[in-house]
């Protein structure tokens, strides 16, 4: 069992609390700290960790599950699979997340970043690194 990844969600935020939990795994998945065969914290003790309710872990694991990331067990708990071959693209979600995303970059200019400076944090991202 691998150490549990650290997951941070911020209740004043607009984002609710599931979709930064899914996030957040999410991210720990793609860059492989969390490997095929990991165990996640059980569904209760994350929500207790994190001051939620336990519904919304387990809306975050489910969303994961669907996305071909976990198995949800009962008694068994979460655990991380691997994945054969990446999904084929879901247009509408790439849509939706296209749109926050330039959303996001509006408000990056409007706190002082540049055009440029925008695209490199962008760069860094995508290939893994911190922003």
């Amino acid at each position: 069992m691998a150490a549990a990844p650290l997951v941070s969600i911020d209740l004043g935020s607009p984002t609710p609390a599931y979709r930064q939990i899914a996030s957040d795994l999410r991210r720990h998945l793609v860059e492989e700290r969390l490997k095929p065969g990991d165990l996640l914290p059980p569904i209760r003790q994350l929500a207790l960790d994190l001051g939620v309710h336990f519904n919304t872990v387990a809306i975050a694991y489910r969303m994961l599950a669907d996305e071909g990331w976990l198995e949800l067990k009962r008694r068994r708990g979460a655990v991380v699979i691997a994945r054969d071959a990446p999904r084929a693209m879901d247009r509408n979600r790439v849509d939706q997340l296209l749109q926050q995303l330039s959303h996001t970059a509006a408000e990056l200019r409007s706190a002082g970043m540049s055009a440029r400076q925008i695209s490199a944090a962008l760069q860094r991202i995508a290939q893994g690194a911190k922003p």
